[in-house]
């Protein structure tokens, strides 16, 4: 899934490096209001003020990245549910346990983000009202929530085990011009996890090109990498470079999974059709559509999770 990272940080680069008669640190009014942090969440108005700078610091009013997190997870426990014709209830069930892990994961990943890049987070237009950025939260405050979200959702992220690819992340932006290859590594691990999680152990003819499918998706102002700074002017080819190899790998692992019909029309044309649009339609020297682009891109997940479903339908109807 981490496709979706580098239309943001490819726009926010064409958009602030390639516009020479705009200042880099600020932005046309029209950019910023769009394009920031913006105050005018729902959680301003609905949780208690004290509240309010941990719902920031999680993402609660931005829910893509959860999404992103959880929907790998969602596939590969329906294609073990399609494989075994499991229980209808326990494929819920579980679907249920990897959807309140991912909401937590990410939350955590989001805390330790923004604690290891507070310092930066204070010179970028984007970032700049975040809780620890704007000083609304100490760092020991920060820390002791990361204890709780990691001791509340302990017996989850145990199956999950997703902290310790999360918290390399910030650290890989300062040393290689992938590091949306490690958030993708992050992103996808819910891939391997889910089919053993539904039949105790792992199929990795599908699983794993199952993984590898997500994983194909003011930073140079403030001396971090990015893999918008190494495409430059190729993003577009880039980009569709990684959607063609995620939608053949997603292909691969429906076919080790002999799955049908359904599956090939809905998840494979369907993510491609989807992929194509955005890749060909993004203008990447706009922040504001690049950010739209990115809350969308969590719908190519969700295609794919769709056809797999209808997929399953369609196969205990017909036997």
């Amino acid at each position: 899934m981490a496709l979706s990272k580098l239309f943001s940080s490819a726009c926010w680069l064409n958009s602030t490096v390639n516009s020479p008669n705009k200042p880099k640190f600020a932005p046309e009014q029209e950019e910023e209001d769009n394009y920031k942090e913006s105050a005018l969440s729902w959680i301003y108005e609905k949780l208690p003020t004290s509240f309010v700078p941990y719902a920031q610091l999680v993402r609660l009013d931005k829910p893509t990245g959860t999404w992103l997190l959880y929907l790998p997870c969602a596939w590969s426990i329906s294609m073990a549910s399609y494989h075994a014709n499991l229980p209808l209830n326990q494929t819920i069930s579980m679907l249920g346990l990897f959807g309140i892990g991912a909401f937590v994961m990410r939350g955590a990943g989001c805390t330790i983000n923004d604690m290891w890049d507070s310092h930066i987070d204070r010179m970028v237009e984007r970032t700049k009202t975040r809780p620890l950025a704007s000083d609304k939260i100490t760092q020991i405050e920060a820390l002791s929530f990361l204890a709780i979200q990691l001791s509340a959702g302990l017996s989850i992220l145990t199956r999950l085990n997703l902290y310790s690819l999360v918290a390399i992340y910030p650290y890989m932006k300062r040393v290689t011009f992938w590091p949306q290859l490690f958030l993708g590594f992050a992103f996808n691990w819910g891939a391997l996890l889910g089919w053993p999680a539904m039949l105790d152990s792992s199929d990795f003819t599908v699983t794993l090109p199952l993984y590898a499918s997500g994983d194909k998706k003011y930073d140079k102002l403030v001396d971090v990498k990015s893999t918008a700074l190494l495409f430059g002017s190729n993003t577009r080819k880039w980009l569709s470079l990684f959607s063609g190899a995620m939608v053949s790998l997603v292909a691969l692992s429906g076919y080790a999974n002999v799955q049908g019909l359904p599956f090939y029309l809905i998840s494979v044309a369907g993510s491609t059709t989807h992929l194509f649009w955005i890749v060909h339609k993004t203008d990447f020297d706009k922040a504001e559509e690049c950010g739209r682009k990115f809350r969308m891109s969590k719908w190519t997940g969700g295609v794919v999770w769709l056809g797999i479903l209808v997929d399953d339908i369609w196969k205990r109807v017909m036997m």
